[in-house]
């Protein structure tokens, strides 16, 4: 992160719709508006794979902001409070006590059914924030056994490897994400249920 970037969230003043939002696509989902394949579910908390939370939210972001998400890879995980707060930093003590072990919980399933242990847990504050509505993203580590998409060729110079700029190593994993087709989606929501 740069702090220019940095620079620029400093006292920025929080929109009301990110206090109030009755189209969150989050709040959406536990309200069942919204397709979801959710991993857990509790009282406090819901945890969905990323491809129906983001095609919620694409859609809404698509409209209001020109973009589309996609999961960063397959298994990516939301987990979300059942109660609307835009901020980690102000997410009453029992929920961010339920969010915590329900992390733990779908964490250790995800890792098992993907045979994968290496996991990338990140909620973020306003800054990179797409949705107003806390959340984590448990993100499985791509496999370094396995093939994976070929990036952007690489420019060499006098036989040395140009390494690939931040935003060209932005754009290749961008370019990278796959879309998680119904049956894959409902295998692997399997998979990981039973390690719960």
């Amino acid at each position: 992160m740069t702090s220019f970037i940095i620079k620029a969230h400093e006292k920025r003043p929080v929109p009301t719709s990110w206090k109030h939002d009755s189209e969150c696509p989050f709040c959406r989902i536990i309200r069942g508006e919204g397709t979801a394949f959710k991993v857990y579910e509790d009282e406090m908390i819901v945890a969905v794979l990323g491809k129906y939370a983001y095609s919620i939210v694409s859609n809404r972001l698509k409209t209001e902001h020109g973009v589309d998400i996609l999961p960063l890879r397959r298994g990516h995980t939301l987990v979300i409070p059942k109660t609307h707060y835009s901020r980690v930093s102000e997410l009453p003590a029992e929920f961010a006590a339920a969010i915590g072990m329900a992390v733990s919980k779908v964490a250790n399933a995800l890792a098992l059914a993907l045979e994968n242990t290496a996991l990338n847990v990140v909620c973020n504050q306003e800054y990179a924030q797409a949705v107003p509505h806390v959340h984590y993203h448990i993100i499985p580590a791509p496999r370094f056994d396995s093939p994976s998409p070929p990036l952007a060729p690489i420019d060499k110079v006098d036989h040395v490897v140009k390494p690939l700029t931040q935003k060209e190593m932005h754009k290749a994993e961008y370019e990278s994400r796959e879309e998680l087709d119904d049956d894959e989606a409902a295998e692997l929501l399997l998979r990981i249920r039973a390690r719960l």
